[in-house]
């Protein structure tokens, strides 16, 4: 076996096992069910919801946003290269300049974003009764919430269920990317070191999944099941970077590729801004502390930003 493809399968290997242990923690352990918490223990469970958010945001836009509008720009410039070349100058400089300017990524990914608005708002239409028969679990301390001091009503878990699935499959899309780009490394270097910085923010991530899905009150049963699909997502990436640099290395990567990961960075950041953030900051309880588990979060994944 190459010292390459052994490396390969050691980090297919690595990505599985982690993102299982980090995403059934939450599900497995009783001390992160939110609806038996009281008093301390669910300011700390709380807080450490804040955190996650924060890691969510901070994998929205310095990871997923920042790796698809990198990629888009590539493709769009190779594809503009391609049309001058055969078109040999028959159109000015200025028209290419003005369509190479036009923010082609950033639509993608609102169109990402827009997208699942548009599924969510056909599924409350369509079964408008989703959200009116489900009471507010989420009730922080219920005196302050439901007493003088509240800061109106709490987002409603209704539409838990739904954001969550679009959350597990924007970051299957993702994570099927990230497995790819590790396969598709040229070296043993290359490939230990972009694995490692995978690894880094991918434990905190599934970690958070793992927490929303306990928070919004999902059967341990799918919740496994959706942890496991989510954990094969990255060494299937991998193994069609393998197949990939076994035949047309060229093939590996791709417009296609490029609109799907917008895609995946517009839904991620509809889920992350429209139910995770709402949610853990409709307490009253601690602002500040809250707004720090949020920074830190963010925090962490600007510095692994670093080498992701």
């Amino acid at each position: 076996m190459e010292p390459l493809l052994g490396v390969k399968i050691g980090c297919l290997f690595a990505l599985l096992v982690l993102t299982l242990i980090c995403g059934l923690i939450p599900i497995c352990f009783k001390w992160f069910q939110l609806d038996a918490a009281t008093g301390r223990h669910r300011r700390v469970l709380s807080l450490l919801g804040c955190t996650s958010a924060g890691v969510f945001l901070g994998a929205g836009f310095m990871h997923m946003t920042a790796d698809a509008l990198e990629g888009i720009e590539s493709e769009i410039q190779k594809f503009m290269m391609q049309n001058r070349t055969k078109r040999e100058g028959s159109v000015s400089d200025d028209a290419d300049s003005a369509q190479m300017e036009y923010p082609y990524g950033e639509l993608i990914i609102s169109l990402g974003f827009f997208f699942v608005f548009l599924l969510e708002s056909l599924a409350l239409q369509c079964y408008p009764g989703a959200a009116e028969g489900v009471t507010v679990q989420e009730e922080w301390d219920g005196a302050h919430v439901l007493g003088l001091h509240s800061h109106g009503p709490l987002p409603s878990p209704s539409k838990g269920p739904l954001r969550a699935l679009v959350l597990l499959l924007s970051l299957s899309f993702h994570s099927v990317f990230e497995g790819l780009a590790v396969g598709l490394q040229p070296t043993v270097a290359a490939t230990v070191q972009l694995c490692l910085a995978v690894l880094a923010h991918k434990g905190l991530i599934v970690f958070g999944v793992g927490l929303r899905l306990v928070q919004i009150g999902s059967g341990s049963r799918w919740a496994t099941l959706s942890i496991l699909s989510l954990a094969l997502m990255s060494p299937l990436g991998l193994v069609l970077g393998l197949a990939v640099t076994q035949g047309d290395s060229k093939g590996g990567r791709g417009l296609t590729q490029a609109v799907l990961e917008g895609v995946a960075a517009g839904t991620f950041l509809y889920v992350t801004f429209l139910e995770i953030l709402p949610r853990e900051l409709a307490g009253p309880e601690a602002p500040l502390a809250k707004w720090g588990c949020v920074a830190a979060g963010f925090a962490f994944m600007a510095i692994i930003a670093l080498w992701a």
